[in-house]
């Protein structure tokens, strides 16, 4: 059963949700991603990055699982993972609790170690040193999730982490929840994924807490079955992530010191009912086109909606989209479009002067966008790192107005007046024909 909330992000994602293709499909953009927009940097298309932390604590030799071990479980699952790795992922394995068999808790405690380094994959290596694994240390799992964020290293893909346990960390500090909430705050393109292997309400809370700071997902694991599937659609989810990654900006609460977007697909994080402000400076004969994703990485109370605004460096309001939910989704988006030159996106022009003549001389108009939120967490739910945002600009030239669109209300007013006198005259010779077929009818 999966109880884990993920957003296609980055906030696919949501995060996403939406970025490129996303936006294509809610503002009519070309969803090319292998073309970097002026917002984004490009880089050459990066390999998936998967770092697999494996439980081996002296816990994992129970055997609830169908009659069979803990690990024996889990090392069978692995051999199918490894058989089946996409030729194109980087794949590695890290443990917790593999190597100090003594008392020690404090020795103990530091027992995280790489068992596979993350890269190309010899899948005879990668087996056997998973075969040769047997449960007997301690539970360092904040511990272990910092080491694996070090194996899988930075750049622009983003990385997975799996991670398998039978129970909570025993080893706290490092409280797993709270480096979980650290790796978030980085900006790395880090998803945690957890399964867990027990069923206590301590290591489930613990595990969903987790998954929910970095956009992750929690599996309760029943059967080998499950944790093969589970483990193996994780693997191919790596492939689904961008090449080129929003680029990570911080919006401020004022349009004055607001950073400078220019089209491109942003990362941002917003805490519960918080505005977050960001400045696009748009020429005359442009239009822009926007559009925010928020990531629900966490329990939410229901009932909730995102805003976004298009506002002059003023504060007056030049168009706005709006979307709500009811607890049902992960992701809650909403874009909007606006032109220079109307209101309503329309450009009119002299027949004798080029647009592009007409639009040189003007200046730029500074327009701020406001992403707000009316989100609430559940109980005992942490605020802290913000929630997954991500925000995609364009500017396109803006649309011509439709042919005779100055004439406005007149041409209007002369459609009504047209209509309605056939729609007399059409009663007129209905009802005339109606009392002839009377007369007649009477006379024979």
């Amino acid at each position: 059963m999966n109880t884990g909330r993920r957003p296609k992000t980055r906030l696919g994602s949501l995060l996403a949700a939406l970025a490129i293709t996303g936006a294509s499909l809610l503002l009519g953009l070309p969803a090319h991603a292998d073309e970097p927009s002026a917002g984004a940097s490009a880089a050459p298309k990066e390999n998936p990055r998967v770092d697999l932390i494996l439980d081996v604590s002296g816990s994992m030799n129970i055997a609830d699982i169908q009659g069979k071990s803990r690990i024996s479980v889990a090392q069978n699952s692995l051999n199918e993972v490894i058989d089946a790795l996409p030729g194109e992922t980087d794949f590695g394995i890290r443990t917790l609790g593999a190597t100090y068999p003594g008392n020690d808790k404090t020795a103990g405690c530091q027992d995280t170690k790489q068992l596979f380094p993350v890269g190309k994959t010899n899948k005879v290596e990668a087996k056997t040193a998973v075969a040769t694994l047997r449960p007997t240390g301690w539970t360092p799992i904040g511990l272990a999730l910092r080491g694996a964020a070090q194996d899988l290293g930075k750049g622009d893909a983003t990385r997975r982490i799996v991670l398998i346990t039978d129970g909570e960390d025993d080893c706290a500090p490092p409280d797993p929840c709270d480096v979980a909430r650290e790796l978030a705050a980085q900006g790395i393109h880090l998803v945690v994924d957890t399964l867990g292997l027990a069923h206590d309400d301590k290591t489930t809370q613990q595990l969903i807490c987790i998954a929910n700071a970095t956009g992750g997902s929690f599996t309760d694991v029943r059967t080998p079955q499950q944790l093969t599937d589970k483990v193996k659609q994780l693997v191919d989810q790596s492939n689904d992530t961008y090449t080129i990654n929003p680029v990570r900006t911080t919006g401020t609460d004022k349009c004055e010191s607001a950073p400078v977007l220019t089209p491109g697909v942003y990362s941002d994080r917003e805490k519960f009912s918080e505005h977050r402000v960001y400045k696009v400076p748009v020429k005359s004969g442009q239009e822009l086109r926007a559009s925010v994703s928020v990531g629900l990485d966490r329990a939410m109370a229901r009932d909730y909606g995102v805003l976004l605004q298009a506002t002059s460096a003023t504060g007056q309001e030049l168009v706005r989209g709006t979307d709500a939910g009811s607890n049902r989704t992960d992701v809650i988006s909403t874009g909007l479009r606006w032109s220079t030159d109307d209101s309503r996106g329309y450009v009119t022009a002299s027949p004798t002067t080029s647009a592009k003549d007409k639009d040189k001389d003007k200046p730029d108009t500074t327009v701020c966008l406001v992403v707000s939120n009316s989100l609430a967490p559940q109980a005992g739910v942490h605020t802290d790192p913000g929630m997954p945002l991500e925000l995609t600009v364009d500017l396109a030239s803006a649309s011509p107005a439709p042919e005779g669109a100055a004439m406005g209300l007149g041409r209007g007013w002369i459609l009504l007046l047209t209509l309605t006198l056939a729609g007399l005259f059409s009663g007129l010779v209905a009802g005339w024909i109606a009392r002839w077929r009377i007369a007649v009818w009477r006379e024979n």
